[in-house]
């Protein structure tokens, strides 16, 4: 038998038999090691750490440190319920049942039976029965023949649908135990690297997401190699459950739905506008200072604008329906974006050389049709407002604006007290070209501006392939929040298309037309998603400078309240705003109210705060500052502001 080269991450080659596992190279280097190998990448490629390697190959050993190895193991955890499932409810079928985020889950036709979440805790117990067992998962590559004569045997419809779009050749059916499931793989090396199992909850889902298929029973469940970890992930869901920012958003009042205005789209309370606007002020004003230009569109667009753009053909069916005139064939859209608007606008008047760049900037609304059951709050909506502006550049300015755009970022993010931050270089896919829009030369050179631009500022980068817009390569921001949890925060894009699509042009030095280069950023995302991630980063606690409501004044009693009105005005031309609290209602009621809608700072005042002309202060969680005149509190505040900011 031949010999193959094996190279490893630092660069060291070894050589095994043609046939030898990444786990025969794990062994090699140390048992220690072997026992906590999940998974392996061959040559890019996430493959059992029991497949044979036949040829020379780059590889990595993935431990449950590994993202990919957490997503085999979850995924192999998907397999166990199915077996558990098929234990305790025979003849059931099985529809996809894929690694997510955090856990797995797996779509199940129980074929009429009853089942609910209280049916978690015996599928808990048979997955660990079966886990213990540490049963090996086998791989086998299959023909499309013999695989649809063993699902058309179990009579598994779902199976025999997802096996007609495959082809022969490309398929493989996975064993653990009892249970054989169509599935590419790949899998942990057997069963008993799952040491901790919890079911999470329950939900219907469409076959193949589409409505007018038959509704499947979705489980979620989550796994771990120790129990340890998965008290922790649960105290962080917990933790979670409290900063939902669709239960404090309520409790604050800052925002509400109606269903007679329409699913997904949010309604901005006084409080929520409020907290929106100062958003936008602060964004605005750095912005000016950065050299961009407001710019107003309109909330809808003629059909042909987005046909031109390509957003029609990518997303028209994710729009809203066209809006028909009187006018025989004339449709307009809802706005799904803002860039073909503001690319007109750029077009509106010639440009030279020495105009660029030119840099607009606009809180456009933009609308976009969300399948109903994946609307979240205001993390899903149909109609959202985007910090939006596109960035018109000769090709040699590219890098440094580009550059330019990460520093505006950065700064958001600091200001906003997140910390905790990786940027993701989104790519085409090299071997997918076809969902792409332009040409190889113009991706590569916005690939290499994006690739320099992030290694120039010594940002953390990891590289995506297939994450790209379909008209060009962008930077990614991922935020980790409070309690750990990832969110895309912020997004910049270099784009050669747009403009050749809009036909955009400058006059060079050369007294010839070029084509600019169009960068789109948005430093929030959108509005609603970024205050709904910052509710559950601060848990409601928003920076002073940012809170809609500073303040609130509590008076003991009724006879003080033309005392509290005064210093209500004391503090409104002073810019610090906040509600008086004249409810018949004792102190310490009104107190309880204030700590749950997160109000920073309650004004307490009595007989001795109006003779003093003072007001006695208590922060937000309990703590008290004591007496203070109201000229001092003045102060006091300004300075708590400048500290927090």
């Amino acid at each position: 038998m031949s010999n193959i080269n094996i190279t490893l991450p630092d660069g060291s080659i070894r050589s095994f038999e043609s046939g030898a596992t990444a786990l025969d190279v794990a062994k090699s280097i140390s048992e220690g090691l072997a026992r906590n190998v999940l998974a392996a990448k061959v040559n890019g490629e996430v493959w059992d750490a029991t497949r044979p390697i036949q040829t020379d190959s780059t590889l990595t050993l993935l431990t449950w440190n590994d993202k990919e190895a957490k997503q085999t193991m979850w995924h192999s955890s998907a397999h166990i319920m199915a077996e558990a499932i098929e234990v305790l409810f025979p003849g059931t079928k099985f529809g996809i049942g894929p690694a997510i985020e955090n856990g797995f889950y797996y779509d199940v036709d129980f074929g009429g039976k009853e089942f609910s979440s209280d049916d978690f805790k015996r599928i808990e117990e048979k997955m660990t029965e079966l886990a213990k067992q540490s049963n090996a998962f086998s791989r086998k590559e299959v023909s499309k023949a013999d695989a649809i004569n063993y699902f058309k045997e179990k009579g598994d419809e779902y199976k025999l649908d997802l096996l007609a779009g495959l082809d022969d050749g490309s398929i493989t059916f996975y064993t653990q135990g009892n249970f054989t499931d169509l599935c590419r793989g790949p899998h942990v090396p057997h069963t008993g690297f799952i040491k901790a199992i919890k079911l999470m909850s329950v939900a219907g889902a469409y076959w193949r997401g589409d409505e007018k298929n038959k509704m499947l029973t979705r489980i979620y469940g989550v796994t771990f190699p120790k129990k340890s970890e998965l008290d922790e992930h649960l105290a962080i869901i917990e933790e979670a459950k409290k900063r939902d920012h669709r239960k404090l958003g309520k409790e604050m009042e800052l925002f509400t739905f109606s269903e007679k205005v329409g699913m997904g789209l949010p309604l901005w309370l006084p409080k929520g506008a409020m907290l929106r606007e100062k958003l936008v002020q602060f964004l605005q004003k750095a912005q000016i200072a950065a050299g961009y230009l407001p710019v107003i569109t309109p909330h809808i667009g003629n059909k042909n604008l987005y046909i031109t753009s390509g957003h029609y053909e990518k997303y028209g069916a994710d729009s809203f329906q066209p809006i028909s005139t009187p006018r025989e064939g004339e449709e307009f859209f809802l706005k799904p974006m803002n860039c073909p608007h503001h690319c007109e606008i750029y077009k509106a008047s010639p440009k030279s050389y020495k105009d660029l760049p030119v840099r607009y900037a606009e809180f456009g609304t933009v609308y976009r049709y969300e399948q109903a059951g994946e609307l979240h709050g205001l993390t899903r909506v149909r109609g959202f407002t985007q910090d939006d502006a596109h960035l018109f550049c000769r090709p040699d300015q590219v890098k440094e604006e580009f550059i330019k755009v990460i520093d505006l970022v950065l700064y958001v993010f600091k200001a906003l007290d997140f910390k905790d931050y990786t940027a993701q270089i989104s790519l085409r896919d090299p071997e997918n070209k076809v969902k792409y829009i332009g040409s190889d030369e113009n991706w590569a050179l916005a690939e290499n501006a994006i690739i320099e631009s992030a290694a120039e500022k010594g940002l953390t980068t990891v590289v995506e392939l297939g994450e790209a817009a379909f008209y060009g390569p962008k930077l990614d921001f991922m935020v980790k929040d409070a309690i750990g949890r990832k969110w895309q925060l912020g997004t910049i894009q270099v784009d050669y298309n747009l403009p050749e699509r809009f036909e955009l042009e400058y006059t060079g030095s050369d007294n010839q037309k070029h084509r600019p280069v169009m960068i789109h950023r948005a430093p929030f995302g959108s509005l609603e998603r970024f205050v709904a991630v910052l509710i559950e980063h601060c848990a409601g606690n928003f920076p002073l400078w940012l809170t809609p409501e500073p303040v609130t004044i509590l008076p003991i009693s009724e006879k003080y309240h033309d005392y509290a009105q005064k210093v209500v005005n004391v503090l409104n031309k002073a810019d610090i705003r906040g509600p008086l609290d004249d409810r018949n209602e004792k102190v310490g009621r009104k107190i309880r109210d204030a700590e749950v809608k997160k109000i920073p700072f309650m004004l307490v005042v009595g007989e001795q705060e109006m003779l003093e002309e003072a007001v006695s202060v208590r922060k937000h969680g309990g703590e008290e500052v004591g007496k203070l005149k109201l000229e001092d509190f003045v102060s006091y505040f300004k300075e708590q502001v400048k500290i927090n900011n």
